[in-house]
């Protein structure tokens, strides 16, 4: 089985080698067949692995020593448990129905070998992240996503603001990695080893130590490394307030969209959390910073994704929204629920990106819903699948995302950590915005009156797909993985019983004695049925149809109402449209103060010390120095005699006092 392990992430990274060193050479055809083949060879030995695993086999071990300092080894090793079984498939499925989709997104690019070598080494580095055994080479897939995403979103490098937003990808998510590093440290410092297996296995042992950090006060050595590695997650996963990266990084084509910022990357921090649950579990401290934070992400990213006019946008804050679910999940020790919540959201989200892929494809790469409408006899395929993914994000009864949202509600109920009361308040205010906002979104693109002009216009720094005309329904290529996607996103959840409720995820996810939040809700599960029956009486669920009712009343039946509410509620839509002023604040105060940092010490350091002080005042005092030795230099004899007279008198009388 080794050789299978090995072969899941090392085909797609030979498939983005020769694309990406080869790719002129072999030509686009070639290119996108030997990337799709790398990730279907890696999707196909993941289920069989899954079945390997689910038949009882789990593998702990190393496959090679990178350095050795000391007793110290660093290791590249795979951790293969149903945990990691379960991130495998979804992340070689998502990411091969990507792969399948650039085919006709990216068509007439000019970049088109450059991007499928970018997406095959992407998915290189998120399985290398989930197959990892030890930390460094968690913090290795970690970087890796990072840098790959980096080069994604600023894909089409001569646009200004495609290289400003990942640009700002990249300084955000630093901020993030260097609590990650630091809590590593804090690992390696206090259990001598960076395997999760001897770490979790002393954690218990850790528990009762404390570190002094700041001025002798004494801080439980669990809860720092817990949130220091929570800070990494807070920038991989667009917490709050590290959140700020992910609506820009929609510059980027839209199927790394899907990928990175729907179904795997942002994941990675719920994914890890997860997994260092021994740990979490020692620390309520940990736990209540996780489940405030995620609580602010959900609520307040879902005010925004109300105002937003931009298709990718939208989707874009509904992915914060649904990470903040995940993370109050984390927050409340019912890590089950939040990658339960991780899986089902990976199909519908990149069900809802792909689709408004599709409509941008099919619109000349136009954007904003103020230029659509009615588009749902033009692309039916499109609609149905974008009409699945709306109702799983909304959480409508017997759609995934229904499942595993209503899991969270209902364990953030019974939880009891500090801070389980304001998270409760926020997540169910959620699900009427997420209805609310994600209907507005189906109810301005596909319904209601044609607002498109129907000849084509080039954008985008690549070439039109469009020749003029109506829309019309996407190529099979786009189509094929919207219905391949929609599937899942309505039958995932479905899964609920064994996931949550059956020890699924055995040793690989661990609770503490009093956090029985997820064991009650066992006691009265009766059943998929039983959970939708029931679900009629409960708030979430009228909160939910209330969501979808008010975006019917205000796009459908009224559309004249929305600009008179806003100018109404003028404040709060301006607060809203400039996201609570985070970026202005960044760029005023980081940006800002980096670049008067910067000046000053140009200014003051090279400038004035520098080239002022030390360059030019040296060869200064040089000139200064001869112009006066050069007055004692006259020529005339009896100058010279007179200073030597002077000398001897001098001397004679030092000696004679």
């Amino acid at each position: 089985m080794k050789n299978l392990y090995l072969l899941v992430p090392l085909a797609p990274l030979a498939g983005a080698l020769i694309a990406g060193l080869f790719g002129r050479v072999i030509g686009r055809t070639l290119s996108h067949l030997v990337t799709i083949a790398g990730v279907l060879i890696s999707f196909i030995a993941s289920v069989m692995i899954y079945q390997d695993v689910m038949a009882g086999n789990v593998f702990n071990g190393s496959v090679y020593t990178w350095l050795t300092v000391g007793d110290m080894r660093f290791e590249v090793g795979f951790l293969i448990d149903r945990l990691t079984a379960m991130m495998m498939l979804v992340v070689t499925f998502v990411s091969l129905m990507v792969h399948i989709y650039t085919i006709g997104y990216m068509a007439e690019d000019p970049g088109y070998q450059r991007f499928f070598s970018y997406i095959s080494l992407f998915t290189f580095s998120m399985l290398m992240l989930v197959m990892s055994n030890n930390f460094v080479q968690l913090f290795f897939g970690w970087e890796a996503v990072g840098l790959v995403s980096y080069l994604l979103i600023g894909f089409w490098y001569t646009r200004p603001t495609a290289i400003y937003a990942n640009l700002k990808a990249f300084l955000v998510n630093r901020v993030g990695d260097f609590g990650f590093l630091l809590g590593i440290g804090m690992v390696l410092a206090y259990f001598g080893t960076l395997d999760y297996a001897t770490v979790f296995a002393r954690a218990p042992e850790m528990a009762g130590l404390s570190v002094e950090l700041f001025g002798g006060h004494a801080w439980p050595l669990m809860a720092v490394i817990c949130i220091l590695l929570f800070i990494g997650a807070m920038g991989k996963s667009a917490q709050f307030p590290l959140h700020v990266w992910l609506p820009d990084s929609m510059e980027g084509p839209t199927p790394i969209s899907a990928l990175i910022h729907a179904a795997t990357m942002v994941t990675a921090g719920i994914f890890m959390v997860a997994r260092m649950s021994p740990l979490f579990e020692l620390s309520e401290a940990a736990l209540s910073f996780v489940i405030v934070i995620g609580a602010i992400t959900t609520l307040f990213m879902a005010l925004v994704a109300i105002v937003q006019t931009d298709i990718k946008r939208v989707v874009a804050y509904s992915t914060l929204s649904q990470l903040g679910y995940m993370t109050v999940a984390l927050g409340a020790s019912a890590y089950s629920a939040a990658v339960f919540h991780l899986m089902t959201h990976a199909f519908f989200k990149a069900v809802l990106f792909l689709g408004a892929g599709s409509v941008i494809i099919a619109l000349h790469h136009q954007q904003d819903m103020r230029h659509m409408g009615g588009l749902r006899k033009y692309m039916p395929i499109t609609y149905l699948t974008v009409l699945i993914g709306a109702m799983a994000n909304a959480a409508v009864p017997g759609f995934s995302g229904f499942f595993s949202k209503d899991a969270i509600i209902e364990a953030v109920h019974l939880s009891s950590i500090p801070g389980s009361g304001f998270a409760y308040f926020a997540i169910l205010t959620t699900v009427f915005l997420t209805a609310l906002y994600t209907f507005r979104m189906v109810f301005m693109a596909f319904h209601g009156k044609e607002r498109f002009e129907t000849h084509g216009h080039g954008g985008h720094g690549h070439e039109d797909h469009g020749h003029g005309g109506a829309p019309h329904e996407s190529p099979w290529v786009v189509t094929l993985p919207l219905v391949l996607l929609a599937i899942p996103s309505i039958a995932a959840g479905w899964l609920i019983e064994p996931m949550l409720f059956g020890n699924y995820f055995g040793n690989a996810i661990q609770f503490a004695e009093n956090h029985k939040a997820l064991a009650i809700m066992g006691e009265e599960f009766h059943g998929v049925i039983g959970m939708m029956m029931h679900a009629v009486g409960t708030l979430p669920f009228w909160l939910m149809a209330g969501g979808i009712a008010t975006a019917w009343y205000f796009y459908i039946l009224r559309p004249d109402l929305p600009p008179v509410v806003k100018s109404k509620f003028g404040l709060i839509a301006k607060i809203l449209e400039n996201k609570y002023g985070f970026d202005a604040f960044n760029d005023f105060f980081f940006a800002g103060g980096a670049r008067a940092l910067g000046r000053g010490l140009w200014k003051v350091g090279d400038v004035w010390l520098i080239d002022g002080l030390f360059v030019n005042g040296t060869a200064r005092l040089v000139g200064l120095t001869s112009i006066v030795i050069r007055q004692m230099q006259s020529g005339y004899i009896y100058h010279y005699a007179f200073a030597m007279i002077i000398g001897v008198f001098l001397l004679i009388s030092m000696f004679v006092r």
